[in-house]
């Protein structure tokens, strides 16, 4: 008498693979999430720190640090590098750097551009060991970061946080040469601006704003917002640069709708998931949109140090009136 064979024939291992299968199929959206859940608080975590250290720079200077100077002297995130345990990086970064001669306030633009602090700019030999690093507090985990390549940038990193300079453009609804503001979003003043006075006719606010100026109050006006970095040689992130450093609430966050930059080679689209943008035209000046890879939204930080998931869907005027500094808004606490 014959025994019979212990074992699964073929269809039942099929079955028993389908069914893990499926089961995969069922877990992976929720690792998934569980991962963006994590990575979306250290995001969170990561925005407190530099609203902290700028509290911390206020406290110690009187004031917030620069936006920028003349875009490529400097930028907020070398200012406040000693307050990120980053001092060593900030001793290496030479801030003397300026287009114009001090006090020059003459002739036309272009003229005086080759003065004697023209050679210390961010991807200046003497600024690489700084502008070549990346700053982990600044990195947002979410995003793709891109590593120091000689042959793109000239190997300047890229970060993910961008200061808040208002509901316009970069000039802050001053006109420029290559452009006039947006005639719906009057500025209505911002934390953070150009500080350069070398020159009457460049386009700068020259001054740093102070806790006190936020006559919207603290808590209604944005600090700091998400930036996603840039594939390839675009200059999305690319926040060592006056241009990138900061955000302007005109788009609303994660918009469909292009950011508009100051040259084609700065632009790079289509290309990977680089989001969309244009080069400025007469009646479009350079403005850049709060974008990151969060599904749904970005994380801004507020004046008061909170920091908060604000939603794509966010009412266009809402936005806009959270970047202003003194635009008199009335604002709902359930408004975003």
């Amino acid at each position: 008498m014959k025994r019979p064979r212990s074992g699964f024939t073929l269809i039942e291992l099929l079955v028993v693979i389908a069914i893990i299968a499926v089961l995969i199929a069922l877990l992976l959206p929720a690792v998934q999430s569980a991962r963006e859940a994590a990575r979306r608080a250290q995001c969170v975590n990561n925005m407190k720190q530099v609203a902290l250290a700028m509290h911390n720079y206020n406290a110690t200077n009187a004031s917030l640090p620069p936006g920028h100077r003349a875009a490529v002297f400097g930028t907020w995130q070398a200012f406040i590098m000693p307050y990120l345990e980053s001092g060593p990086l900030f001793n290496s970064y030479n801030l003397y750097g300026r287009y114009y001669p001090e006090g020059f306030t003459g002739g036309a633009p272009g003229v005086g551009a080759s003065g004697p602090g023209n050679d210390l700019r961010y991807g200046s030999p003497a600024n690489l060991t700084a502008t070549r690093s990346r700053i982990g507090t600044l990195l947002c985990p979410s995003d793709t970061w891109a590593p120091s390549d000689l042959s793109i940038l000239n190997g300047v990193t890229k970060h993910n946080y961008a200061a808040n300079f208002g509901n316009s453009d970069i000039y802050q609804g001053l006109a420029y040469t290559t452009a006039t503001p947006y005639p719906d979003a009057p500025w209505l003043g911002a934390p953070f601006a150009d500080i350069d006075k070398g020159l009457s006719q460049y386009p700068a606010r020259g001054f740093c704003a102070t806790f006190a100026n936020f006559t919207d109050g603290t808590s209604n006006t944005l600090l700091l917002a998400e930036s996603v970095q840039g594939k390839g040689a675009d200059l999305r992130g690319f926040t060592w640069w006056g241009d990138a450093c900061g955000f302007m609430t005109y788009l609303a966050p994660n918009s469909r709708l292009p950011d508009v930059q100051a040259s084609s080679s700065y632009c790079l689209y289509p290309l990977q998931d680089n989001p969309p943008c244009v080069v400025v035209t007469k009646t479009t000046p350079n403005t850049y949109a709060s974008r990151s890879r969060h599904p749904g939204g970005v994380n801004a930080s507020f004046g008061d140090g909170s920091v908060k998931f604000i939603k794509n869907s966010i009412s266009l005027p809402i936005w806009r009136a959270l970047s202003t500094t003194q635009g008199g808004e009335v604002i709902s606490s359930d408004a975003f």
